[in-house]
């Protein structure tokens, strides 16, 4: 008699699971969820999760629903607390080897920045350590790329974004759009952006202090980079001596994206970076 191999609890859940969904109209939904079944069937099994667990988990999951509303989402929160979030940009946006990587947008995006001309500066309140930015856009041949839009946004020398506090900072400030010369090259006046912490006051903050996870996020400034023929980029620079810089509770950091602020004359810091634009693939579109 042919003896088949015992089933554990979690494989037998998992495979009753994918049997029921073997005539779902949907099947790419059907096969993700009997893969997700299948690891938390798994996952609840080795680690002994008992009626406590499972009722914690519920309650925590409820409490990230009750802190969501329409001017907050505490479920993206915890995405992006994970590794999730990041997870899934560097996976959709896989640039070839040499090209500036892509990172997460952040929730501070605005497009209606106001256009600047090349040299201006878009701190329009004038608070701050100034800060000059050469920028570089190139192509992977380090050809310069030409008319390229580069909007750039940050928080102020608060660690606070212009849309965060409207009654406190100008419309617009801190945030513009530049064109690239014929040269691939744009000067950026702007002041040196502070870190800040995310919000720390809901079931996700709770969580990452049980787990002992910083909330603060290292210094830098946001770049969305889009011209004809190439992929759009959007990415960090990262201040290089902020000490936050290898627990960013986002996972944005790549040591690509790092850079030192130079000190220059009259209190200010200056820098220069190259940004690389990967070409468009057949059938690429913007997203």
């Amino acid at each position: 008699m042919n003896v088949g191999i015992p089933q554990t609890p979690s494989r037998r859940i998992a495979k009753q699971f994918e049997d029921r969904l073997r005539s779902a109209p949907d099947r790419h939904l059907a096969a993700r969820m009997s893969r997700l079944v299948s690891a938390i069937a798994k996952l609840v099994e080795e680690e002994r999760v008992d009626r406590a667990d499972l009722r914690a988990l519920i309650r925590f999951a409820t409490e990230v629903g009750h802190a969501s509303d329409a001017r907050r989402s505490e479920w993206v929160l915890l995405a992006d607390t994970l590794g999730i979030t990041s997870l899934v940009e560097q996976q959709v946006t896989r640039r070839p080897p040499g090209a500036t990587p892509n990172t997460i947008a952040g929730p501070f995006y605005r497009t209606e920045a106001p256009a600047r001309r090349d040299g201006e500066s878009i701190s329009i309140d004038g608070i701050g350590e100034p800060l000059v930015l050469t920028l570089q856009i190139s192509d992977l041949d380090g050809d310069p790329v030409a008319d390229a839009l580069i909007e750039v946004w940050q928080a102020n020398a608060d660690g606070v974004y212009e849309n965060q506090a409207p009654d406190l900072q100008p419309d617009g400030n801190l945030r513009g759009r530049f064109r690239s010369g014929d040269d691939g090259r744009v000067i950026v006046r702007t002041v040196r952006p502070k870190g800040y912490a995310i919000p720390s006051d809901g079931p996700v903050g709770e969580l990452m202090k049980r787990l002992g996870l910083s909330p603060n996020r290292p210094a830098h400034l946001h770049f969305r980079i889009s011209a004809a023929g190439f992929e759009t980029l959007t990415t960090h620079l990262f201040d290089s001596e902020d000490p936050a810089l290898d627990a960013d509770p986002l996972f944005a950091v790549d040591p690509a994206l790092v850079i030192r602020f130079d000190p220059c004359g009259a209190g200010g810091y200056e820098t220069s970076h190259r940004f690389i634009l990967a070409r468009a693939h057949p059938g690429y579109e913007d997203t």
